[in-house]
């Protein structure tokens, strides 16, 4: 169990809520049926104020414009996993701007939290992200055929 402190802007509370969150979430994400709806029904305010003020994430206008850049396509999911994932980016370097100084300071006990159960569920989210991008690439490739009048191979 992790223990966490206060911070200016974040209670010991309310880094525990975000952490049960953030592991819904990513259990929603590596199980996601490809319908849409429950991942974003997971992915709760809380956690989207403490990615954008703590992360080293921009907001991407609020959180459904955040969300759809993010999880809209598998490849974009496998993007913003790696940040928090410790078997491929053991320096914790940021998606978007490449530093790592969201793991220093006031929220590093409730950030590496965060590292620690998406590393746990980092293969299923990637197989996961990964099947729902190819098929998402044939099925434009299957449009881009048909557009073309280009027979399209089945399987």
């Amino acid at each position: 169990m992790t223990t966490f402190t206060d911070s200016p802007f974040m209670s010991a509370a309310e880094k525990r809520r975000v952490l049960r969150q953030w592991r819904r979430f990513l259990q929603t994400l590596a199980r996601d049926s490809g319908d849409g709806g429950r991942p974003f029904q997971a992915f709760g305010q809380a956690l989207y104020d403490h990615l954008i003020q703590h992360c080293s994430f921009i907001a991407h206008y609020n959180r459904l414009g955040f969300f759809e850049h993010y999880f809209e396509h598998g490849d974009d999911t496998l993007r913003f996993l790696r940040q928090f994932d410790r078997r491929t980016n053991p320096d914790g370097l940021s998606t978007e701007y490449g530093w790592c100084c969201w793991l220093s300071d006031d929220y590093r006990d409730i950030n590496e939290a965060m590292r620690d159960v998406a590393t746990e569920l980092a293969p299923a989210i990637a197989a996961t992200a990964t099947a729902r991008q190819s098929e998402y690439d044939l099925a434009l490739a299957r449009q881009l055929a048909a557009k073309h009048g280009v027979a399209f191979p089945a399987g």
